[in-house]
């Protein structure tokens, strides 16, 4: 039987995160997965039940960042897979755009990043085996009013995709981006109908995507299947960018 390999994946209480981390454990991991209150972490441990655990994770704050790590580094386990996929938006018009919301944006959905896969990589290039995944968007390509903050992170991630992938290939350890573009979450389900009618609009497989069709993506890379792919940003937006 395969050792079983253990996967953290960021912001795993709802949405694409959950769809993610409960795909993982149906590929056969163990999933440790971050939410930023203990009410999230009970969902993911409801969710996962033997599969997995919950942590709290405040991606804003260092000091959270370096506890959670030590959490589940305490348990003992080698991380294999990593998936960033935690992040926030703090949405306005870059005239009117406060300091603190550019600042909060970029900590949380691209410092976040560095922080969390530098401690976890040490063990991956010690077992000269692992995937690092990131969650981008489609907004890194394509851009988006209103989102400057956010689309600077997400196109920053994927940029650090790269670069990451190119300093430890030789240690057999991908890292690639997978960039979602309008996907039915809780997130998009308070939007209008007319945005939503202009969304689909520019979508020309003419629906929204399912959190499962991103999970599944990640499902892929993590896997031996996508052994010779690292440094890419995979498009999973139903042709609402072509690049």
């Amino acid at each position: 039987m395969a050792d079983i390999k253990t996967a953290v994946v960021t912001g795993a209480s709802r949405g694409i995160g959950a769809a993610i981390a409960q795909q993982l454990v149906k590929d056969g991991c163990y999933v440790i997965g971050s939410a930023t209150s203990e009410s999230g972490v009970e969902k993911i441990g409801e969710a996962l039940r033997d599969s997995g655990t919950g942590v709290v994770l405040d991606l804003s704050n260092v000091d959270s960042i370096a506890q959670s790590i030590e959490q589940i580094e305490a348990t003992g386990k080698e991380i294999s897979i990593l998936v960033n996929n935690a992040g926030a938006t703090q949405d306005n018009l870059f005239m009117r755009m406060k300091e603190e919301d550019w600042s909060r944006v970029i900590e949380i959905n691209l410092n976040s990043v560095y922080r969390i896969s530098k401690p976890f990589i040490r063990g991956m290039m010690r077992n000269r085996w692992g995937r690092i995944i990131n969650v981008g968007s489609v907004v890194a390509r394509g851009g988006n009013p209103g989102q400057t903050n956010y689309v600077a992170a997400k196109a920053g991630i994927e940029g650090f995709t790269r670069a990451l992938a190119a300093e430890v290939g030789s240690r057999n350890i991908t890292v690639n981006c997978v960039a979602p573009g309008y996907i039915k979450t809780d997130m998009t389900a308070d939007l209008s109908d007319s945005i939503v009618e202009n969304m689909l609009s520019r979508i020309p497989l003419g629906r929204q995507g399912d959190p499962a069709e991103v999970a599944e993506t990640v499902s892929f890379l993590a896997s031996e299947a996508a052994s010779y792919i690292t440094g890419q940003t995979i498009h999973v937006n139903g042709g609402m960018y072509f690049g």
